[in-house]
């Protein structure tokens, strides 16, 4: 039944979200170019306000949780699962207040509406995963904007979807390449539940009637503590929920 109703509702789906992308292209050209940093990234969140609660017109529900009262006077590095593309509005939104920056891929920096003008403007990490210094120089450029900004970064330890919802092996090079630059930076781990689901079936028909879930756990003090050693507990916290430990 969850095809079935994919097959009706999809098209509703993908028109909202591309008309979202591309009323919002121009939007946060002229924030930037015309009243800077705060206009801009106002715009990238009710952006993605509308790009996360669009999942509504498939019978997904959005559900967030935070149990903890987070820091806003330092940094965060926000740990979290990686299941599809969906993940990343609600963590736009959700962490708004944060101002959550991410580590992207180069090539998603030109020919995308909204999403590629956001990861040239927005303060991120545009990496080349084909040239190491680059990649490692570039997270250390977003570690230092932390740093002077009080900004936070999210963080896909696994690096690469896990389109069966299974918690890959997390890898630390990036949350130790980040606590160098941004060293009294909180380390917050987040669990992702059943974004998989949603193109369980491929992009077409998108799955219907998923309980979407993002959970924030018990942030990690750095303090004592290896990158490897905060990287395994930050695994471990999110496999524990996603009962995978």
């Amino acid at each position: 039944m969850r095809k079935f109703f994919g097959y009706l509702l999809s098209p509703v789906f993908y028109l909202s979200f591309g008309l979202m992308l591309a009323i919002f292209h121009p939007i946060q050209w002229i924030c930037h170019k015309f009243f800077g940093y705060k206009a801009h990234k106002l715009s990238v969140d009710i952006l993605n306000f509308f790009l996360t609660y669009s999942q509504l017109f498939l019978c997904n529900s959005i559900s967030f949780r935070n149990n903890y009262k987070l820091p806003t006077d330092r940094p965060i590095i926000f740990a979290a699962n990686h299941q599809s593309m969906y993940d990343i509005p609600a963590l736009i939104w959700f962490l708004r207040k944060h101002h959550a920056k991410f580590i992207s891929k180069i090539e998603l920096t030109k020919g995308i509406p909204s999403i590629s003008i956001n990861l040239r403007l927005g303060g991120g990490a545009n990496i080349d995963r084909k040239d190491n210094k680059q990649a490692i120089m570039e997270i250390l450029k977003l570690g230092r904007r932390m740093k002077e900004n009080n900004w936070s970064t999210v963080i896909f330890p696994e690096g690469t979807r896990a389109k069966d919802g299974k918690v890959k092996t997390f890898q630390f090079g990036g949350i130790a390449t980040l606590l160098k630059a941004v060293p009294n930076a909180v380390v917050v781990p987040v669990a992702i539940e059943n974004s998989w689901k949603i193109v369980r079936f491929g992009k077409f028909p998108l799955s219907t009637g998923n309980a979407i879930k993002w959970t924030v756990l018990q942030p990690i003090e750095p303090e004592g503590k290896s990158p490897n050693e905060i990287t395994i507990e930050a695994e471990n916290e999110i496999k524990q929920l996603l009962k995978q430990l």
